[in-house]
This record gives structure tokens, C-alpha cells and sequence, in this order.
């Protein structure tokens, strides 16, 4: 087979490779985002800028807790489900989550009668309308709690099974857009609950951080006088070539400056 040339090119710079197994195409692109974002190689333009792949999060703080979407995980004592490298299965996957067990949708933090009259969800089914109490908390939470345990994989072969009755189900009755619109949701659902494994290389992330010490170190691996006192740091975003963006943060003793970001 003859290559292109920009093939062949790639194929001339190529210097060692190696081979991972995965079990997944989840896996596959979780792995692939992760490598590509580690060393930047020259040939790989997507996955290179610091967007994440979504995570969802489910904040203790809420009364009436519901699924929120976020690409940065916190130490906020929020439970926080993914990775997910298909944010469109994913969703779709939440949108039908909250259908079936009614869970809210508002983004309001504590809602309440005044928000239940701007809100159509109650009226087309798709909310259990907590914020009148028309459900217990405790019942709602058992909800969320059922929710979640779909997200982590548990009763997985129950749910599919169930879907595959309902579907069938629905095609003997002639309904096949209902049929189709199942077959939808098992198709998210696969891309959204498969079981994935993270990727670690290298040491890791280290437990503790000694200020004094590591300054030493860095002052001695740079080959400086002395420990560094003042670093500063620099990121660039470009998005086509156009609306370039930067930030700086700054350390001082290392310490974070956050006055001078």
C-alpha cells in the first residue's frame, strides 16, 4: 500500500513506539487525551488545548441535589462520577436519568414555589417537583441515589435487560419510534457506563509538598545561586489562530502570589 506523503513523513519521524491494550473505545480515547496532553507530539492537533473531558458532580450542599457537568474536579466534599469521553452519550444519558427518576433540572440552589412558577418540567412529567414537596427529601434522595449507582456501572445487566423488554415490547405494538428512542438510550448508556481504567505514568502526583526543600532542589537542578524566589507562570491559548488568550500565576517563596495572578 502506498502512503501519502504526509504518511510517510509521520512514518519518518517515528523514533520508538509502544503498545497499550484497552478494553474499551472509552478507554482508547481516555488514554489517547491523556498521552496526547503529556507530550504534545507535533502530528496531534486535537486533545492539545487544556479542555478536560466532563465529569459530572452531585453537590452535598443542595437540599434537592441534582446532576451538574463540570471539566475541572474540586475538593468541595461533591461526589464527582467520569471521566467521559462521549459528552454527547453522556447527555443524553443524564437527560434520561432525570426523566425517569424526576429528578431536577433548575440550576437555582434551594428552589422554591416562586421558581415552581416559571418551571414546566412538573407538567410534562419530567420532575418530581421537590421544590413544592410534592416528594419526600428522603425519597428524592433515594432517587439520586439509584441515579448514581447507574452512573457507576452497578445493575448494569438489569437495566439493559429491562430496556430490551421495553423495547421489544414497544416493537410488537407497532411503535417503533418509541422502539428507536430505546434503542438510543442503550446505545448511550453503553458509551456512558462502560467500566474504564485510568492511566498513570510516571511517579505521580506527590503526597506532600515541602516548600523550603523543593525550592532547594529546583535552585539546584536549574543551577541557580540560590533558591528561586519569584516564579512565574505563563499559559497561551490560542483558539484557529485567533482570540489568543493568556494568564499568569505567580509564587513567591513558594507560596501562590494569588494578589499578583
Amino acid at each position: 500500500m502506498r502512503a501519502d506523503l504526509k504518511t510517510r513523513a509521520l512514518i519518518d519521524s517515528i523514533h520508538d513506539f509502544e503498545t497499550h491494550e484497552v478494553r474499551s473505545e472509552a478507554e482508547a480515547l481516555l488514554l489517547e487525551g491523556k498521552l496526547i496532553k503529556d507530550y504534545r507530539p507535533r502530528y496531534n492537533i486535537a486533545f492539545r488545548d487544556d479542555k478536560r473531558f466532563l465529569l459530572l458532580k452531585i453537590r452535598a450542599d443542595e437540599r434537592w441535589p441534582r446532576f451538574q457537568t463540570t471539566r475541572m474536579k474540586k475538593d468541595d466534599g461533591a461526589r464527582y462520577f467520569g471521566p467521559f469521553p462521549h459528552s454527547s452519550a453522556l447527555h443524553a444519558t443524564v437527560n434520561w436519568l432525570n426523566r425517569r427518576y424526576g429528578l431536577r433540572v433548575c440550576r437555582v440552589s434551594s428552589p422554591g414555589e416562586t421558581d415552581y412558577k416559571h418551571c414546566n418540567a412538573d407538567i410534562i412529567r419530567n420532575c418530581s417537583a421537590p421544590c413544592i414537596q410534592r416528594i419526600e427529601r428522603t425519597e428524592y434522595l433515594a432517587r439520586i441515589d439509584e441515579a448514581c449507582a447507574i452512573l457507576e456501572g452497578k445493575g448494569r445487566k438489569g437495566i439493559f435487560d429491562d430496556l430490551r423488554v421495553e423495547m421489544e415490547k414497544a416493537a410488537e405494538r407497532l411503535d417503533f419510534e418509541k422502539a428507536a428512542t430505546l434503542r438510543d438510550v442503550w446505545q448511550n448508556l453503553e458509551k456512558t457506563i462502560n467500566p474504564t481504567r485510568q492511566f498513570t505514568r510516571g511517579r505521580g502526583v506527590p503526597t506532600t509538598v515541602k516548600p523550603t526543600e523543593d525550592l532547594a532542589d529546583l535552585g539546584d537542578a536549574l543551577r541557580l545561586a540560590g533558591p528561586p524566589r519569584v516564579m512565574e507562570c505563563f499559559d497561551i491559548s490560542n483558539v484557529s489562530s485567533n482570540h489568543i488568550v493568556a494568564s499568569m500565576v505567580r509564587f513567591t517563596d513558594g507560596k501562590p502570589d494569588n494578589q499578583n495572578y
